[in-house]
């Protein structure tokens, strides 16, 4: 697989050229950059009004959904607008779903058509049906009959096509054969290519979207595999699909579209945000310039040691568990730690903040002697706090300086320092802190694990913690270096857990906005999260460590490694929605998002279809104008709910499913 050499490094993926319009995309190209109108299509005036307020704020590239053919023809008349605003060079793309009528009619209209190959022309009832190869190759030779058309329209137009997977809408076809997995999703793309490619058609971009980042980055990969066995060299457009509003939405988006570019996959992106477009654009246009920046970085040597990562499935990485402080332990079975770095002042009010998103672990920095006399003063007038008690050491601190207070701590210590593989007092500090059942955070490299393999052998029996030495960024991808760190310790036989740390270091082209900071925190984070990598997160670049900590908590969610609040699945809203996503969905956070554990879909409507629940509990989805239908998981329970009494409704609907309690502070209602 070439496209592994970026493990260690952002390699890009080479691709063909697919032209939309005068838009290049993939080859030598940057990343590009498109977003989606929210208007009904038929509303030209608005449609128009949003495909401008896109293009100003720079959206490279317009989506418009087109979901009948009344629709579709209005893009004729929305072309002729937006080119005559000034905005010709900007490509307009129809999104299309159940109506290959309505495709064949937008096809004339504008530069691109997505189509999404569970919906087209294909069954989609979930009926558990068993197809034999005869009845399997019927129906393969039914797709061709229906997608032939517009593949020659497109050919003799100049036009581009997307083939648009998502994994809520995969047929039954393709269920029966290979369920709702990844490679279900990767078949039902490739069937539609190779309808194509049989009419000598190939201005083509594929994707893989998903609501859950990991699904979608294993689908994105397996698909890159699968292409390159059949010598495709396609563009892909990467994009989390109901990834949500707020800061959860921006981190979803950028673990799942992050985690691929840093692999050097990926030639233009959307990021779908429950709110207006135009906040998509800056979100996507950081994220790209982050990861572009690392392209032409000065190749590095791969480790030695292959590495234990399954790039089509998530396993997470096995290590020997810890106890931090009393209750805290990191690795083995149990979650990803969150650490944060504060001052001693601030320690009572940190773990204080809520049983499901404490600090379980206080970074406080140590320079000299003189920090650690001042620190022992500060704990002897305060009770010792519920959290592991970090000591960030200077290198120039030796065991012997550190021991004293070591030895009369109240609770166990974390001491952190930078040991590089000639360094002489690695053995002592081992002693040390297994003297006084503390645990020894070793801060190295790749290269240094041999040498530190070593003292180990010669000093058994210590608590550990692995991390990335600051000054250990090859080529500036901290990706790489902890997944190289990661593969010298397995080569080494060190199964200690391993903390990721967040620093300005590890940052990728950092600049002073919180964006950037949640950005980096989700790229570094989340997709080694998403690799099963990390026992321990902490978050250094964000200076408020309260912010700091929530952040820590919401990559944690948003990797799916760590549950402390209700998880939300929101599409982004199109002119297909039923109702207003944004108002309705910050209104049902405001009354579920206590719920830890539970997660709720709220979607304008099923086009994507009820697998895109696949791991929901609960669906708030629209059914008509007006009019909510509840699920439980992929299961319709109840249709056709008034809107105005679809909220108690769903509640209600939590409550029976044994899900429900109470907000903090609030009284239970009583039964009537």
């Amino acid at each position: 697989m070439s496209y592994c050499l970026s493990r260690f490094q952002t390699i890009r993926r080479p691709t063909t050229v697919v032209n939309i319009g005068s838009v290049g995309v993939g080859g030598s190209n940057p990343v590009r950059i498109q977003s989606m109108t929210t208007s009904d299509t038929q509303d030209i005036d608005a449609t128009v009004r949003q495909s401008i307020a896109l293009a100003e704020v720079g959206c490279e590239i317009v989506r418009i959904t087109a979901p009948n053919v009344q629709a579709a023809r209005c893009l004729r008349d929305i072309r002729k607008q937006f080119s005559a605003a000034g905005f010709a060079h900007v490509p307009l793309v129809a999104d299309i779903h159940f109506l290959p009528q309505a495709a064949m009619e937008a096809v004339e209209h504008v530069e691109k058509v997505r189509v999404n190959p569970g919906n087209y022309a294909d069954k989609k009832r979930f009926a558990v049906l068993e197809y034999s190869d005869a009845e399997y190759n019927r129906e393969l030779e039914r797709l061709h009959e229906a997608f032939s058309p517009l593949v020659l329209r497109a050919r003799a137009l100049g036009r581009s096509l997307r083939i648009g997977t998502n994994h809520g809408s995969l047929s039954d076809r393709i269920m029966n054969r290979y369920g709702d997995t990844p490679l279900g999703m990767v078949e039902s793309a490739l069937e539609f290519l190779r309808i194509a490619e049989s009419h000598g058609f190939r201005q083509m971009i594929l994707s893989m979207k998903a609501s859950n980042p990991k699904v979608m980055i294993q689908a994105y990969r397996l698909l890159v595999e699968r292409m390159q066995q059949e010598s495709m060299a396609y563009p892909l457009h990467l994009g989390v699909t109901e990834a949500g509003d707020g800061e959860d939405g921006r981190i979803k988006s950028a673990i799942g579209i992050g985690s691929l570019l840093l692999d050097g996959l990926g030639d233009t992106i959307r990021v779908s945000l429950t709110e207006d477009s135009v906040y998509e654009i800056p979100v996507a246009r950081a994220l790209a310039a982050k990861t572009m920046s690392l392209w032409s970085q000065a190749p590095v040597d791969a480790p030695a040691a292959a590495e234990e990562i399954e790039p089509f499935r998530y396993t997470r990485r096995a290590s020997a568990p810890v106890e931090l402080a009393p209750g805290i332990i990191a690795g083995g079975e149990h979650p990803p730690r969150a650490l944060v770095r504060a001052t001693p002042a601030q320690w009572p009010a940190l773990v204080r903040l809520g049983a499901d998103t404490p600090a379980e672990g206080l970074i406080v920095a140590v320079h000299s002697v003189a920090d650690l006399e001042a620190l022992a003063a500060a704990a002897g007038a305060a009770a010792a706090p519920p959290a592991a008690l970090v000591l960030d050491l200077a290198p120039d601190l030796s065991a012997e300086a550190v021991a004293p207070f070591a030895a009369r701590a109240r609770q166990p210590l974390v001491l952190l320092r930078r040991f590089t593989a000639d360094d002489a007092g690695f053995r002592s500090f081992l002693a040390l802190a297994r003297r006084h059942h503390h645990t020894l955070a070793v801060s190295a490299t790749s290269a240094d694990v041999p040498a530190l393999r070593s003292g180990l052998a010669a000093e058994p029996g210590n608590k550990l913690l692995i991390t990335l030495a600051d000054d250990a960024q090859p080529a500036g991808h901290a990706v790489g270096a902890y997944r190289a760190l990661a593969a010298a310790l397995r080569g080494a036989g060190i199964n200690a857990p391993l903390w990721i740390r967040n620093t300005a270091r590890t940052a990728v082209k950092p600049d002073s906005s919180f964006l950037s900071r949640l950005l980096d925190a989700a790229l570094l984070t989340g997709t080694l999260l998403c690799d099963g990598l990390g026992d321990a997160v902490s978050i250094e670049t964000e200076s408020d460590p309260f912010r700091s900590v929530q952040l820590t908590y919401n990559v944690l969610q948003g990797a799916g490694t760590r549950h402390s609040k209700t998880e939300f699945v929101a599409c982004p809203s199109c002119g297909r929605t039923l109702f207003d996503l944004q108002t309705t969905t910050q209104r049902i956070r405001a009354k579920t998002g206590h719920l830890k554990g539970v997660k709720i879909a709220i979607m304008g409507c099923i086009v994507n279809g009820p697998g895109e629940m696949a791991d929901a509990d609960f669906g708030y989805v629209g059914g008509a104008p007006g009019k909510i239908n509840l699920y439980v998981g992929k299961t319709c329970v109840q249709y056709n709910l008034p809107q105005a009494e679809a909220d108690e409704r769903l509640i209600a609907l939590i409550r029976a499913h044994g899900k429900w309690v109470e907000p903090v502070g609030v009284a239970p209602a009583s039964a009537s």
